[in-house]
């Protein structure tokens, strides 16, 4: 809770009494000093309150009397009842686990301040020694030896000291802790004293605390100590305190006690005299004694203290000090203490602390007396060569050089899985197998133990890793001075390799505990990409990503980028982030970069700024870069949109450990990472070095300008650290001015580099310079070693905190799935020498995609409800009902719906989790909407105005067969009433009936002829007869089906030139002529798009003509042979070279219609059946005999007009519940269909899986060249399937309830037309306009369908009877007919649920990549921006072949855009490099390609599974350099290829 992120506090030095802990908390982190000066506000106040009280406004009072007037209660309070800063200080201490103790203690060192050596336990009254709490505290001096200046830096309970040891007798009126403070650091309170702002007389847990402090040298002269020197403090009188008093004067090299004389009688007197007696030294400070210092006898002094000069008695105590301690050779150890009885010890005390150091000592026992620069070889085995070699090889595989591009790829990735079976086949050391073994102890000793392992490997390494920097630096020294010289010579060159080679044992002998995890991270991997998954010491591997999370959640930082290799372990960072997904859930993340020069102070700064431990010692500078969670608390997540802060520290730039090996590529490659990763980054620069400043601004600008170029919006804070003067103002802003006018001559330098358009910063990335840098003071207050942190640098570090805060409040988190593929695209990107040009933003691609499932749902709303109203507006159109339709009408009737469109694509763009990515395309979609609304708008009134049309001109047809169908009624009527007294001889009225049908039939053959079936492809050859009357008549049977032909060269001829010409380019034109024309890529791909659009052009045209309702005519296909003819001359009299042969016209025109054949059959044989008089009614025989039969058993006119009606509906019943069932499941399927319930690209993957399991190679082939065709034919096979599969559970239901809805309606119609005709005292007239009227937007059933059946003697009140009774038979017969082969028997294409399914899924030809076919997956029709697709294909399949050869290639787009390599755009002998693909003409600048090297088996699996099948269709063969098929792809089965498109 400590380390989480709170609340801003005030940052002055008083708050309210609550605040308290958290604000000294908050200051200590931040490493500012005055969080031991905090008061509180209430104290204040107070005594401002009681002043006022005792305030006298008598201008005559006595100052005397007022004075003794003041309660005596009053006198001091301003100290007695405030809160002692000491007291908040242990309070916490006491409270705190082990953990946080050590990180108070470690932060309370940083500031310069006396520690707890000893404490008294106020709850357990034991005095307690807290050694945890040092183990992270180092210390560095130097001291001058024989004119040699030596440094040292060791851990503190290590080091061997002399120590002082100060302690009183009794109440003394001097501060002892201000003395002490007065010989090591008189500008800064070391330890805490009653004179200090804060302090309390009533403190109540400092009292038997001991203290502790060190003395750091500098090496220089006016050092007050010549070396290392601790301080030991026991607070309160040492009387009442013996234990301490016995264990600190033992373990002292002086002894200082205070105490006011020297008194035979004190009751101290003896504890005086046997420190007397003792031979260390003793220094009695007398407080009440005014003599100067007197040696009393040898070692032995006394100094007085009243009324002395403090600043004197000082410097006699410092001088008696180092005298002593020359002569002293006793030495402290701070571990020493430990073995003292009756002290309780932490780490002893602490089950898990003490086995936690068991276990990382027996880790460490391994490494005794081994070479530091050998340790990583031995025992961190997969992150040495191995994991190198993999890195550049991985590099190289994205860096493609040469011809064999695939064959490259293939040997390299083998090349790859070589290295990591080797890896994995490396044994694990034992000092890694106890390493693994310990991680998987329970979660208290865990923690102890990595801390422990922390500890000790800083301290086994430290001393080397100190000696080899030196070593660095001299020759560092060395070799700048022959530079300087302008030495050459071999000498140079010597030192500078040396300089190498020290370089390459500093990378070697660096060992800590992110080497440790960065071999877990290489053991997961090795195992994670082999086949045999586990190592036989390791039995579960997948266990190790789990603990990495459970390390970060703790608070450890995990490295991002190995600094030693370059390289971001991609495998292994994904599977930490899952773990962390799983443990914590995918919580929103906010992630802060830093990038500076190195040794600028980033981690410093960061470890400050958020109470972190990232390494910041010299030896210890970041490499690479690591991230660490930090929690935010729940009450600031009510400011905040994430859950986490993620905070990545990064190596610096221009770092002199790289320098030799690393190039400015490596400092870009990093910035360009953190930048793009980060939220907000942090530019720290260190010092004011212009050529520096320059330096580090160019490579941030140049990131920050690839960030824009790929869309991504990250923002900066710069962060000038070490400014000398932050009180001026004016240099501020001319620093400010400075910093931007840099800025913007980089941004040219920059853009010029990354070739785009950006004049100054600001056109780069929304920048202010007023607010956006910060200027920070030095980090120390005086000269190290003693210096201080600077206050005002802490300050900094608060309003730094305070702006970052504010930028995250208005920024959005990532999900921590979001951040592992940010993390995977950029790096992915930067293995690719272009990062712009290779950058996949898989976030923005998943919302994008995200977007299309949704704007399908809502295109769909918008169609169905337009659907409904369509029906119903043609059911009145049919009825005649209505007799225009208005635009405005329609809009009105689809406003509830545009109404919940538009709030759902409101609430998405504004609740969904990737909002902040969703926004850019918000106006955009909601425009597309509103045309598709238009568009569904414009096609409904021109459907409906068509068929208001066509109503008009079937009315013959239809009053026809009304006259016919009501004639018989009435005359089988007149034959009951004569066959009435024979009711009783059903035989007798079963021949009459027949006879009567018989003739009556003639009749109507005689009158009205039947309706002829049609032959369409006969018709066709006919009207192409007519065309190419010259033309043989068996010339037809040798067209070709023009879809699936894979080249259009056989079809043309090159265009005649006009002019004269030269005899050279006649004969030469004459050659052309005479072999034809070579079609290039281009022509070929515009003549496909032409084939494509005519195809689409006459399927809209033929159903356009309504031959359901209207009939078949030839003049159809005359319409559609002319307007192909029309688009085939427009092509050639456009800018192309070639004219088509007349053969290519004949296969267009045979091909289409061929297609087209089935459903204008379909749509003949309804219109058929519904207007074929004989058909018509042959089929209502049954239903006439009926009626015939009542009407000879006398039943009442009502009966038989109420049969005649429900006769009448039965068809209108059947169509209404067809069209409503078929919409109804076409909603279902869109939601519940796997296929069909999402975007583009997910229909895609589906046809791609059921193609790999039919494996029917025509099918692939049908894919492949006609996408659009097969996804029609793709989606009705799904649809039969769903019917087939889901016909008694979904579909059968859904028909019943329907027909159940329909029957409630027509009932209810029936009911009021009843009431209506009696309150209106109407006829069966009026109660059939009635009842046609309500049911007119609902079925196809008007007046004039029972027009000539007459009705006037029906009884109106028995017709609702008659219909109740006789409508469930016609319901059920319906409902028993109906099956899965009923959709396309009952219902005209247009509402069948397959054709409602195709049109927002049909694709075009245009949407095709220019090299392989893929088909764009954006689900948007017309969509803005580039095309893509979720992966290529290999070219060859689509008979791609190499020039001038019969070998078709394996290129796969994704790999060749890497590569270095050209490719011929238009057949021509111009060439094209690959990775300018968008420059080589129309038809590929609207593509987007990017670099992908994953294995991709499906299609590479095709190509070896129908090898041969490949070859003979396009009669070439996968041989040469680009055509050879790699071993490698023969190994893939079909189930890795089908299990890889999961992977899109």
């Amino acid at each position: 809770d400590v380390l989480q992120i709170n609340k801003h506090l005030s940052r002055k030095e008083s708050c309210a009494e609550d605040e308290l802990v958290q604000t000294f908390m908050q200051k200590l982190l931040m490493m500012n000093y005055r969080a031991r000066y905090i008061t509180t506000k209430e104290t204040n106040v107070q005594n401002k309150a009681k002043g006022k009280d005792n305030m006298s406004s008598d201008n005559e009072s006595d100052i005397f009397d007022v004075v003794e007037n003041i309660p005596l209660s009053n006198k001091g309070s301003s100290q007695s009842e405030g809160i002692d800063p000491m007291d908040v200080q242990m309070a916490v201490f006491h409270c705190a686990d082990g953990f946080l103790k050590q990180l108070m203690v470690t932060k309370l060192s940083q500031c310069q301040y006396a520690l707890p050596l000893l404490v008294a336990d106020p709850f357990k009254h034991q005095i307690e020694f807290p050694l945890w709490t040092f183990r992270q505290i180092n210390k560095s001096w130097k001291r001058n030896t024989n004119n040699e200046t030596i440094s040292k830096t060791l851990s503190i309970y290590k080091a061997e000291t002399s120590m002082v040891f100060f302690f009183r007798f009794g109440s003394v009126s001097s501060s002892k802790s201000q003395l002490m403070n007065s010989l090591i650091n008189e500008k800064h309170n070391t330890f805490f004293h009653r004179n200090c702002p804060g302090s309390s007389r009533t403190r109540v847990l400092m009292d038997g605390v001991v203290e502790i402090a060190w003395f750091c040298p500098s090496g220089k002269n006016d050092d007050k100590f010549t070396d290392c020197v601790a301080f030991c403090n026991l607070h309160g009188d040492a009387g009442d305190h013996e234990k301490q008093l016995q264990i600190l004067t033992e373990m002292s090299s002086v002894n200082v006690v205070l105490l006011p004389q020297l008194d035979r009688n004190d009751r101290n007197a003896a504890n005086i005299q046997n420190l007397f007696r003792n031979g260390k030294p003793l220094i009695c400070v007398l407080t009440e004694d005014e003599s100067a210092v007197i040696e009393i006898k040898k070692v032995k002094f006394k100094i007085g203290l009243k009324n002395r000069n403090q600043s004197v008695v000082a410097e006699e105590l410092r001088r008696v000090i180092n005298d002593c301690l020359s002569d002293s050779s006793y030495t402290f150890r701070l571990e020493d203490v430990s073995k003292h009885s009756d002290i309780r010890v932490d780490e002893a005390d602490d089950e898990d602390c003490r086995r936690g150091r068991e276990a990382a000592q027996q880790m460490m026992s391994l490494l005794e007396k081994k070479d530091l620069t050998k340790v990583k070889e031995s025992f961190l085995p997969h992150q040495g060569k191995l994991w190198h070699q993999w890195c550049q090889k991985n590099k190289e595989l994205h860096r493609l050089r040469g011809d064999e591009i695939e064959m490259d790829i293939s040997r390299k990735q083998t090349e790859m899985n070589e290295i990591r079976q080797w890896q994995h086949e490396s044994d694990i050391s034992k000092f890694m197998k106890l390493f693994i073994k310990e991680i998987n102890s329970h979660a208290a000793k865990k923690t102890f133990f990595l801390k422990w392992l922390r500890i000790l490997l800083d301290e086994h390494t430290s001393a080397d890793l100190s000696a080899l920097h030196h070593k660095y630096d001299e020759k560092w020294s060395a070799v700048v001075k022959l530079k300087e010289s302008h030495n050459k010579s071999e000498q140079l060159k010597a030192e500078q390799t040396e300089l190498e080679r020290i370089s390459e044992d500093l990378q070697a002998a660096a060992f800590g505990l992110e080497h440790i995890m960065r071999e877990i991270g290489q053991i997961y991997e090795s195992c994670s990409s082999v086949k045999k998954k586990n190592k036989k010491e390791l039995k579960d591997f997948s266990s190790l990503p789990s603990f990495a999370a459970q390390m970060m959640i703790s608070g450890f930082p995990l490295e991002l980028m190995d600094g030693d290799a370059a390289h971001v372990p991609v495998i292994w960072i994904s599977a930490v982030l899952d773990q962390l997904i799983k443990k914590l859930g995918d919580q929103s993340v906010f992630v802060l970069s830093v990038l500076g020069i190195q040794s600028s102070g980033k981690s410093t700064m960061l470890n400050a700024m958020f109470g972190l431990q990232f390494a910041v010692s010299a030896g210890r500078c970041t490499r690479g870069a690591f991230m660490q969670l930090i929690r935010v608390s729940d009450e600031m997540k009510t400011l905040m949109k994430f859950d986490y802060f993620l905070v990545v520290d990064t190596e610096g730039l221009r770092a002199l450990e790289l320098a030799g090996r690393s190039t400015r590529h490596h400092d870009n490659e990093l910035a360009t990472f953190v930048v793009g990763l980060g939220k907000l980054t942090l530019i720290n620069i260190f010092g004011e070095n212009p050529a520096e400043m320059q330096d580090i601004l160019q490579i941030v600008v140049q990131a920050f300008l690839r960030m824009k170029k790929v869309r991504l919006n990250p923002s900066c804070v710069f962060v000038h650290q070490n400014v000398s003067d932050l009180t001026a103002g004016e240099k501020n802003m001319e620093g400010r001015r400075r910093l931007q006018e840099t800025l913007d001559e980089m941004t040219k330098l920059a853009a010029k580099e990354e070739e785009c358009a950006a004049e100054c910063f600001s056109d780069v990335i929304r920048f202010d310079v007023q607010k956006d840098v910060k200027y920070f003071a030095q980090l120390w207050e005086g000269s190290p070693p003693m210096a201080k942190p600077n206050p005002n640098y802490c300050e900094n570090i608060q309003e730094l905190k305070e702006t970052i805060m504010s930028h995250a409040s208005e920024s959005h988190g990532m999900r921590l799935k979001d951040l592992k593929d940010r993390i995977k695209d950029l790096w992915e990107a930067l293995l690719n020498e272009r990062f712009v040009f290779s950058f996949r933003n898989s976030l923005e691609i998943s919302a994008y995609r995200k977007l299309e499932t949704e704007y399908s749902k809502w295109s769909w709303s918008l169609r169905s409800a337009m659907m409904e109203n369509e029906n119903k507006l043609h059911n009145k159109i049919e009825n005649e009902a209505i007799h225009e339709v208005e635009e405005t009408d329609l809009q009105k009737e689809l406003k509830e719906t545009s109404e919940e469109v538009k709030k759902s694509m409101s609430e998405f763009f504004e609740k969904d989790r990737d909002a902040n990515i969703l926004i850019q395309w918000k106006t955009s979609f909601e425009i597309k909407i509103k045309e598709i609304q238009e568009n569904i708008v414009r096609e409904t009134k021109r459907k409906l105005n068509e068929i208001l049309q066509q109503r008009d001109l079937k009315k013959t047809i239809d009053a026809q067969r009304t006259h016919h169908e009501n004639t018989l009624f009435e005359k089988s009527k007149e034959l009951a009433l004569k066959l009435k007294d024979k009711a009783k001889d059903e035989e007798t009225l079963k021949k009459e009936f027949d006879l009567f049908w018989e003739q009556s039939v003639k009749k109507i053959i005689r009158d009205t002829p039947p309706i002829r079936d049609i032959d369409i492809m006969r018709d066709v050859r006919e009207i192409l007869s007519d065309i190419y009357r010259s033309v043989p008549a068996d010339h037809w049977r040798k067209s070709r089906d023009i879809f699936t032909v894979t080249s259009y060269t056989d079809y043309v001829l090159l265009k005649k030139s006009s002019g004269n010409t030269g005899h050279i380019k006649k004969a030469l034109r004459a050659v052309k002529e005479t072999f034809h024309y070579a079609l290039s890529k281009e022509d070929e791909a515009q003549i496909r798009s032409l084939v494509t659009d005519v195809d689409q052009q006459t399927d809209k045209q033929i159903l356009s003509f309504n031959i359901s309702k209207m009939g078949y005519n030839k003049s159809y296909i005359q319409q559609i042979i002319e307007y192909i003819k029309t688009k085939v001359t427009e092509h050639e009299e456009g800018q192309v070279k070639y004219v088509f042969k007349n053969e290519f016209f004949r296969d267009l025109v045979l091909s289409i219609c061929m297609r087209a054949n089935r459903k204008i059959n379909d749509q003949h044989r309804l219109f058929k059946e519904a207007n074929d008089p004989v058909i018509y009614v042959e089929k209502k025989i049954k239903e006439y005999y009926s009626i015939f039969q009542k009407c000879c058993h006398g039943s009442t006119s009502a009966v038989i007009f109420g049969e005649i009606i429900c006769q009448k509906l039965k068809e209108p019943i059947e169509q209404s519940v067809y069209k409503k069932t078929a919409r109804d499941l076409t909603d279902e399927m869109r939601s519940n269909c796997e296929s069909l319930n999402g975007n583009r690209s997910n229909l895609d993957k589906h046809i791609l899986k059921t193609l790999a399991e039919e494996k029917h190679f025509d099918k692939y082939i049908s894919y492949i060249h006609n996408p659009r065709e097969h996804f029609k034919s793709f989606i009705r096979d799904e649809v039969s399937r769903y019917n087939t599969n889901k016909f008694s559970d979904s579909v059968l239901p859904k028909m019943k309830e329907n027909i159940e809805l329909l029957q409630q309606k027509i009932m209810r119609a029936a009911h009021e037309s009843t009431e209506h005709v009696q309150e209106n005292r109407g006829d069966a007239g009026l109660w059939l306009k009635s009842f046609t009227q309500q049911l007119s937007d609902e079925l196809i059933f008007s007046e004039k369908d029972l027009s000539g059946v007459k009705h006037d003697d029906v009884e109106v009140k028995l017709l609702e009877d008659v219909i109740d009774k006789e409508l469930p038979a016609i319901m059920s017969d319906i409902s028993s007919r109906f099956n899965t082969e009923t959709f396309p028997v009952k219902l005209d294409y247009k509402f069948r649920p397959d054709e409602l399914l195709i049109e927002p899924n049909s694709t075009d030809r245009g949407d095709q990549c220019p090299f392989c076919k893929a088909i764009c997956t954006n689900t948007i029709e017309n969509h803005d921006g580039d095309h893509r697709v979720s992966f290529h294909r290999v070219s060859g399949i689509t008979g791609r072949y190499q020039s001038n050869s019969t070998y078709l290639t394996i290129t796969i787009c994704t790999s060749a855009v890497a590569s270095d390599q050209c490719f011929h755009p238009n057949k021509s002998d111009s060439v094209h490099p690959w990775r300018e693909y968008r420059t080589a003409g129309e038809r590929f600048a609207n593509w987007s390609i990017t670099s992908d090297l994953s294995e991709l088996p499906y299609w590479k699996w095709f190509v070896c599974r129908f090898q041969k099948d490949i070859e003979e269709y396009y009669k070439k063969t996968f041989e040469g350099t680009k055509g050879t098929i790699p071993d490698e792809w023969r190994k893939f089965s079909e189930q890795e290829a089908i299990d890889s498109l999961d992977n899109i």
